[in-house]
């Protein structure tokens, strides 16, 4: 049965800033939800820190609110415990890119079956406005007052080139859009990295929704676009100040990480039961 879209409303409502991006997300995850036939208790939402990052809170699901940079291994461990969870990953580009990039690359290389959805607003919005690993090159904060000198960490590559099985990007300025990627990236076997271009209208001056509109472009409307090619996603992952490409970038099919552990063949770790470990420590004693 279709969850109801009031059922998945909360008792507390975000306090983000007017027009943030993240309510786009917030309402995408909402209305993808409701499309899918999955109960509603048999979603976990895993997030770290950011202003996006208090999203279990407000979505009435499982959810765990983790440390900076750190949703993905506890998303993992969630997932080998009752891998018949769907578990969706929610951080922004500062939590995923930059301090927690590391668990970011080996979660692609593993290929866990869950869905990474990165709120990427190139900047840190949560700490007022310091420039974040995706942020453009020469962009002037509070941490780069004459212009950042770093060339931006492109997600999009990184997730191609890890290892992930499902790799897209999605603004949250289209909520329609957005929702059927969120969808496509829960129903993957796989993980599925989704990155979010989501306005800061706080901090980020330059990255706006009208900056966006004018450039985005979705991959589904190129139909010379090849999804299980490589090279044709860090083709369409390298345009950015004239035209972002939304939508697919890549998938291809791979046995997931919870398909090859035999532990988990007789089903999920928590309807196995406790293993009687007594009589190998006699053996070994």
């Amino acid at each position: 049965m279709a969850i109801e879209l009031k059922s998945l409303e909360s008792n507390t409502f975000p306090s983000w800033c007017p027009g943030c991006g993240d309510y786009g997300i917030w309402m995408a995850i909402k209305q993808a939800m409701t499309q899918m036939d999955v109960p509603q208790e048999n979603y976990v939402v895993v997030s770290g820190i950011g202003c996006g990052s208090k999203m279990p809170h407000w979505i009435k699901t499982f959810g765990f609110h983790t440390l900076h940079g750190r949703p993905a291994p506890l998303a993992s461990g969630v997932k080998l415990a009752n891998h018949d969870l769907n578990v969706i990953i929610v951080g922004g580009d500062g939590d995923g890119y930059g301090i927690g990039l590391g668990h970011f690359t080996h979660l692609m290389r593993r290929n866990h079956n869950l869905l990474y959805i990165v709120e990427n607003n190139q900047v840190y919005g949560l700490t007022t406005g310091q420039t974040s690993p995706t942020s453009d090159e020469g962009y002037c904060s509070h941490s780069t007052p004459h212009g950042t000198l770093e060339v931006p960490v492109n997600p999009i590559k990184i997730a191609v080139s890890a290892g992930a099985t499902f790799v897209a990007r999605g603004f949250s300025g289209d909520i329609q859009h957005l929702t059927s990627l969120i969808k496509q990236g829960v129903e993957h076997k796989g993980t599925a990295i989704l990155d979010v271009l989501q306005p800061c209208v706080t901090f980020n001056k330059k990255n706006t929704y009208q900056w966006y509109q004018e450039r985005v472009r979705k991959l589904e409307e190129d139909k010379s676009h090849d999804i299980t090619s490589k090279v044709e996603a860090f083709k369409a992952a390298e345009e950015w100040e004239d035209r972002i490409n939304v939508g697919l970038y890549y998938q291809e099919d791979r046995p997931t990480y919870e398909d090859q552990l035999p532990q988990l063949q007789k089903g999920p770790l928590v309807d196995q039961g406790v293993v009687d470990v007594g009589p190998v420590l006699n053996r070994l004693r």
